[in-house]
């Protein structure tokens, strides 16, 4: 398995085939990657960066001919030392898998295929916020040339979700099969009993009017710049809901603020909020994660036109009432007025009404509620794992 942040999304699986005898499994990562225990990681390192002075258009595909050429180091040593794989899965969004066929050409290859870009159409120019020039644009487009290599020389790729399917080219369709990693269904649900503390000793319990929101980084690709306006209407309208924000200050997607070290500093120095009622609590473990899904009253999820997060799928299995954006990628897992309510992406107004009766009518939702848990059921880790072991044993 190759990833450069390993194991990223290959988690469930690399866990999965390292507790079976039978199967020897062996991981390449980027220097500084987690790793798993239990699971053998090789790391590289590049032997030296992009040059400064190329094309920026080109900068992306040399940094990806660097990672490519750190890995094929790792596995020529492995292939001296008698290592045949079966199968190599990797994400080769970096470039690491470029050139694994011409170390192992007879070993089937599948690709991760999580996005492919688009200078227009999609998560680029989607928000007018942030116009892209024609610069924008070509730099997007050449982009793209990595992402090619890549869709031809794999046996196979697979996307987790239809919608990361279809903004791949469609000559390549028949290749992708869309098979999601999973989560971890068992774990997650509703629990009546949950309680949360918070930092400043307040205490919140499942029943109490809670918003949630949830993101790897709080920036606008996940909308935290359209939450974040709505919050000052909100608290007015329901004055005794409580907003919880899980987040880092980082830039997964996009770009950092120009005048802000971060977006969480940009926004609030734009909106005025009561720092008792909104609570930034940062990244948090995973157990205090599911116990504060547990208690939300209303759970938002904002997204461009881009890759569909676990926290949304985990939200869900946790029997949250999700109000999402009416975005293709949410689209697919949530129907609205089914088994969730969907707003326009940009339109704060709605969101704000949206939550406010959630909140003050939390038995209306039951049903919805009651339904997403059910969806959820279908992105249970064990699917998943059935699924790639029937990719991996096919010829």
């Amino acid at each position: 398995m190759i990833h450069q942040n390993f194991p990223g999304q290959f988690r469930h699986l690399a866990l999965h085939y390292a507790n079976q005898p039978e199967h020897q499994i062996i991981a390449i990562g980027r220097q500084g990657c987690p790793g798993l225990p239990g699971v053998r990681t090789l790391t590289y390192q590049l032997h030296r960066q992009p040059v400064k002075g190329s094309h920026h258009y080109l900068r992306t595909f040399e940094s990806g001919v660097l990672h490519g050429q750190a890995v094929v180091r790792l596995l020529l040593q492995l292939k001296q030392h008698g290592f045949l794989p079966d199968v190599i899965v990797a994400h080769p969004g970096r470039g690491e898998s470029l050139f694994v066929k011409e170390v192992f050409p007879e070993s089937k290859l599948i690709h991760f295929c999580e996005w492919y870009y688009h200078p227009s159409g999609v998560d680029a120019g989607f928000d007018p916020e942030f116009p892209l020039s024609l610069d924008d644009q070509a730099r997007i487009r050449t982009r793209n040339a990595m992402h090619l290599l890549n869709l031809e020389q794999c046996d196979v790729a697979v996307a987790p979700t239809h919608w990361q399917k279809q903004v791949h080219p469609a000559s390549y369709h028949n290749k992708i099969q869309v098979i999601h990693e999973g989560i971890d269904t068992a774990l997650l649900g509703p629990n009546p009993q949950a309680e949360f503390t918070l930092p400043n000793g307040h205490t919140i319990r499942t029943g109490d009017p809670v918003v949630t929101y949830v993101a790897r980084n709080l920036e606008p690709y996940r909308g935290f710049h359209v939450f974040m306006r709505t919050l000052p209407a909100l608290l007015a309208a329901h004055p005794t809901c409580q907003v919880m924000i899980v987040g880092g200050d980082s830039v997964s997607y996009g770009s950092k603020p120009k005048h802000a070290t971060g977006w969480k500093e940009a926004l609030l120095q734009e909106v005025s909020i009561d720092p008792n009622r909104v609570h930034f609590l940062g990244k948090i473990p995973y157990d205090r994660y599911r116990l504060l899904l547990q208690i939300s009253a209303a759970h938002v999820y904002l997204t461009y036109p881009f890759v569909l997060s676990w926290s949304l799928l985990e939200a869900m299995a946790t029997g949250c009432l999700v109000i999402g954006s009416d975005t293709p990628p949410v689209r697919e897992v949530i129907q609205h007025g089914v088994n969730g309510l969907l707003v326009p992406f940009f339109d704060q107004a709605r969101l704000v009404r949206t939550l406010q009766h959630a909140l003050s009518h939390p038995m209306d939702y039951q049903a919805l509620r009651n339904a997403a848990w059910q969806q959820a059921q279908g992105y249970a880790r064990e699917r998943g794992l059935a699924t790639y072991a029937t990719l991996f044993g096919a010829s």
